[in-house]
């Protein structure tokens, strides 16, 4: 007997949180959340979740610690509460750039995250476009790691499938992202060959054809905007036609939104897996929803249907 679903968002007003409750045909659950002066967070579950499988929705974007904890709490306050399974769906997963040890001493902070979110109770997770494929495997639960990356890929040939186009990996690290696009779109690849940290912004310089063609930058990233900003300038340099680019995943700090807004790039396209103020938006900005692949991905573990078509 298939078990009830209850989902839940610890910011109840989140876009993506009610795109998913409306492609799944469910209301999120009731909750509240207060802080005390100290900052502390208390959790409140205000209908029952007994023998329930529960599904959480909790971008680690801004305030990635205060996120975290909110995160771990609610994990444990389902848990207390005697929910069936509860399956954390964590669209862009904090921490993620800490995945190996670059140099002595360091920690590997996407791993310690994975054994929190498991030790807190959580027996699944879901997310999207990880930034390193390597931290599914820090997890001893089930993950479901989906892409948004057909999604994008799809909006790329309605809008430039008929130009002479090329798909440029922003470094050496993103050339299987960029690849997985070109494939489908059928288009070369160029490759920016930038200089080792920490002085990765500088490009050394472009391997491929650029001149005269639409540049495409795949990213899986955009936090501060300047990689984006520094690949336009470098292609246009190099003789391309005009350049766009496209990430899962848009952090945004700081002034990366007036830095996109004021860059030389024809257009930004990134999905909702991040929520993105009204304030960071901009008209050459376009935003992609995933509601409709996270609510598939839900139902897929609801119903105990295979994820393959969403990976």
């Amino acid at each position: 007997m298939s078990r009830e679903m209850k989902l839940f968002s610890i910011s109840n007003e989140r876009p993506l949180a009610l795109k998913i409750a409306e492609n799944l045909g469910v209301s999120l659950c009731k909750m509240s959340l207060q802080r005390f002066s100290d900052g502390e967070v208390k959790v409140s579950i205000e209908e029952s979740v007994r023998g329930k499988n529960c599904y959480l929705l909790q971008s680690m974007n801004r305030n990635v610690n205060e996120r975290m904890m909110e995160l771990l709490i609610m994990i444990d306050a389902l848990k207390r509460a005697s929910a069936h399974q509860i399956t954390v769906v964590m669209p862009y997963y904090g921490y993620s750039r800490q995945n190996q040890k670059a140099r002595c001493r360091e920690p590997i902070t996407a791993k310690l995250v994975a054994d929190l979110i498991s030790r807190a109770g959580a027996t699944r997770l879901i997310s999207v476009d990880l930034y390193a494929a390597q931290i599914q495997g820090f997890f001893d639960i089930p993950i479901d790691h989906i892409s948004a990356v057909p999604l994008i890929t799809e909006e790329l040939l309605k809008k430039y499938g008929d130009k002479d186009t090329v798909i440029v990996a922003p470094d050496h690290k993103g050339v299987g992202r960029a690849r997985r696009v070109a494939e489908k779109m059928q288009k070369p690849i160029a490759i920016l060959n930038r200089k080792s940290y920490p002085y990765e912004k500088e490009i050394i310089n472009i391997i491929g054809e650029v001149r005269g063609k639409t540049a495409i930058v795949v990213d899986d990233i955009i936090d501060t905007g300047l990689r984006a900003m520094t690949s336009a300038e470098k292609l246009l340099e190099a003789g391309a036609l005009e350049v766009i680019a496209c990430a899962t995943h848009a952090v945004l700090v700081g002034d990366a939104a007036k830095r996109l807004a004021d860059s030389k790039l024809k257009e930004i396209i990134v999905t909702d897996a991040i929520d993105i103020p009204l304030e960071k938006q901009f008209d050459r900005l376009e935003i992609i929803s995933i509601g409709a692949a996270l609510a598939s991905a839900i139902s897929g573990v609801q119903e105990n249907r295979s994820l393959h078509p969403l990976f």
